[in-house]
């Protein structure tokens, strides 16, 4: 098997550890990391594991990580963008500055860390994590949601202009179960405080992500499906992983009346359920 090097944004955690280790067997992975407790955790890994400092909300970060990068390798196989957050709330209180840094950490940040590397990217594969949050507006974490299709058309736009040779290609997946829901919940925490009027919405959310850390897809399924997707010689632009992602990418071509519709019955639905099984306090 021919060695390939491998870039992965988000290797800490969740989809982008189990890469990481599963990569890194054969292959050169420079692997980032925003906190440097993980530093000697990724270095004890394996000798063919690069780790590097990347913060997408420092523009110096992103352009010293490109640096070492280019010059460490003249040729990247894959660069897979998984780093993300996920800034939650009822889109009247989020303050505009939480709305700004949802779209440097899951966006703007990739693209231009992507930019920086598209010479030695020639020939190579860009695989970007979306989400099945891609495809429309999931309630109270419109952020999110707007953040990922907006990965996916500049992205896309990207692979239209460029004279590079680069395939890019979206991985939606559905509910997967990672830490960033637990993570999400934490770093969510102090603004949920402000949101009142919303007490019922905002617990819920913190119910269903702590649901969805424990009872999404495996990460290792969706570590297999993105490993036959980067061998394919002409693999296509975008892939859903999960029945609830496919069920989204159905539903959005609904028109958005119906589909808001949908939603807003949904949300009613499950909230007044909530709170019939919450146990009565004497």
């Amino acid at each position: 098997m021919m060695t390939k090097t491998y870039v992965i944004t988000g290797a800490t955690s969740g989809i982008g550890k189990a890469l990481l280790l599963k990569l890194a067997t054969d292959n050169i992975v420079f692997a980032a990391f925003r906190n440097y407790d993980y530093l000697q955790e990724l270095e004890k890994l394996s000798s063919n594991i690069f780790p590097f400092y990347l913060d997408y909300e420092n523009e110096n970060s992103i352009k010293e990580a490109s640096d070492y990068i280019l010059s460490k390798c003249s040729k990247i196989d894959t660069l897979i963008n998984i780093a993300g957050a996920v800034i939650a709330g009822p889109i009247e209180k989020i303050q505009f500055s939480e709305l700004k840094r949802q779209f440097d950490i899951n966006t703007f940040g990739h693209l231009e860390f992507s930019r920086n590397l598209l010479d030695i990217l020639d020939g190579g594969k860009i695989i970007n994590i979306s989400s099945m949050a891609s495809y429309g507006v999931f309630p109270f974490i419109a952020p999110y949601c707007a953040s990922k299709r907006c990965l996916d058309m500049l992205f896309n736009s990207l692979l239209l202009e460029t004279k590079k040779n680069i395939k890019i290609i979206s991985i939606k997946p559905g509910v997967i179960s990672t830490p960033l829901w637990e993570k999400a919940i934490n770093e969510n925490s102090k603004y949920f405080e402000v949101c009142k009027g919303f007490e019922k919405e905002i617990q819920f959310l913190i119910d269903n992500a702590k649901k969805n850390s424990k009872e999404g897809l495996s990460v290792q399924k969706v570590v297999d499906k993105i490993i036959k997707i980067d061998a394919l010689k002409n693999p296509k632009l975008s892939y859903n992983i999960g029945f609830d992602a496919i069920c989204v990418s159905l539903l959005s071509k609904l028109p958005q009346k119906y589909v808001n519709y949908g939603i807003k019955f949904l949300m009613k639905y499950r909230l007044n359920n909530r709170i019939k099984k919450r146990p009565c306090i004497k």
